[in-house]
């Protein structure tokens, strides 16, 4: 056989390339508001060439606790909001002084989401819901935890339940959310804005068939949605839809997966009430206002959509502090009584300076990638948390 006839030498097979990073983001199935963004978080990710891993800590928790626990909250905040005010002034409200943790109840799941962060070779962990944070805060502080955690807070007003020492990184909504992070944990905090689907933003191909039914129903009325959250929590949503008609609104209410609420409010004259949305983009570009009663994902999406939003008889704690947060950042107003919510309305639902202010303001919000933070802290930080060092 001649040199030149000789098979030529294998080459081994190119490595294939390392992800861009890996996130395990921690959730929890607490409405809708939490699983939205760890959505978005994993859709960011895997659209820089990464991955994402979701987990929902309620399933972490041992003795069907977590299922118990979101049972709990849901009933006290449907119909027994009383309850919940004295429990967030209890173990949530910001401010000092000792108050009972949610460490004892988050380290339940330490064992097993210490195991899944390993076993999904994640480079940093990402809690969106506060009992995530005190989890990965507990386990970073006693090194039992081998990769960083970056907390999202994804609420106007991070309460005492979001923080712990033992975290490595926060990222907010707001750069005065940052800073009570800062000073009340000694962590480093910034601001990166509301974390919402760019298309909110963009304009929405099903706008024009939510004008067409919205013309159907009540022609020459102007739309304003009236927010529930995923549960179709909401105080007094009668009265408030009754007002709006009075006074030549067309009220749509968003009810979320709470279908009485939904058959009750069908039979107001002048209501268009709707179940569970699975177009929000659209909904949003089509009305002329949002009234909002929780500073949640649905004021965040409406804002980034260009949509005013009126904070009126809000839940009690997060979204009463969230509501009153969002007006002194001067992104929403908040109404105070019916007198208030009408003048605002008729202020900011037509074309002009006000209405274009309040956009502008909401745009804004709108700072750096968490992903990409996140991620970044991955590369840099090494050893133990905070809590160690």
């Amino acid at each position: 056989m001649r040199p030149d006839s000789s098979p030529a030498p294998r080459r081994p097979a190119p490595a294939p390339p390392r992800p861009a990073g890996r996130l395990l983001v921690v959730s929890a199935a607490m409405g809708a508001g939490h699983d939205t963004v760890a959505a978005e978080l994993v859709r960011r990710t895997r659209e820089r060439g990464g991955d994402a891993t979701v987990v929902d800590v309620l399933t972490l928790l041992p003795y069907g606790l977590g299922a118990g626990l979101r049972h709990f909250y849901r009933g006290s905040v449907r119909h027994f909001p009383w309850l919940y005010a004295a429990l967030y002034r209890l173990f949530l409200r910001p401010g000092p002084g000792r108050r009972p943790g949610g460490t004892p109840l988050a380290r339940l799941a330490g064992g097993r989401l210490s195991e899944l962060a390993e076993r999904t070779g994640a480079d940093v962990v990402v809690p969106v819901f506060h009992l995530g944070a005190q989890l990965t805060g507990h386990l970073r502080a006693r090194g039992l935890l081998s990769v960083p955690s970056a907390v999202l807070v994804i609420d106007f007003v991070p309460h005492r339940q979001w923080l712990h020492p033992g975290n490595d990184h926060y990222l907010c909504l707001t750069e005065e959310a940052a800073r009570a992070a800062r000073r009340d944990t000694g962590v480093p905090a910034r601001a990166c804005g509301p974390v919402v689907d760019p298309v909110f933003r963009a304009g929405a191909a099903g706008a024009d068939r939510w004008r067409r039914l919205f013309d159907r129903h009540a022609p020459g009325r102007t739309p304003v949605l009236l927010a529930s959250g995923a549960w179709g929590v909401a105080s007094r949503p009668d009265a408030t839809v009754r007002l709006l008609a009075r006074h030549g609104f067309l009220p749509v209410v968003l009810c979320g997966a709470n279908e009485r609420l939904r058959r009750e409010l069908s039979r107001v004259p002048g209501a268009l009430a709707l179940g569970w949305v699975t177009d929000m983009p659209g909904l949003l570009h089509a009305a002329r206002a949002l009234i909002d009663n929780a500073a949640g994902q649905t004021a965040v999406q409406a804002l980034a959509a260009g949509l005013p939003v009126v904070g009126h008889r809000p839940i009690p704690g997060h979204g009463a502090d969230g509501v009153r947060a969002m007006a002194a950042l001067g992104v929403s107003e908040a109404a105070g009584d019916d007198t208030g919510l009408l003048a605002a309305l008729r202020r900011l639902t037509p074309d002009g300076p006000a209405r274009r202010a309040r956009v502008a303001a909401g745009h804004a919000l709108s700072r750096d990638d968490p992903v990409g933070l996140a991620l970044r802290l991955a590369r840099t930080a090494c050893g133990p948390g905070p809590g160690r060092r």
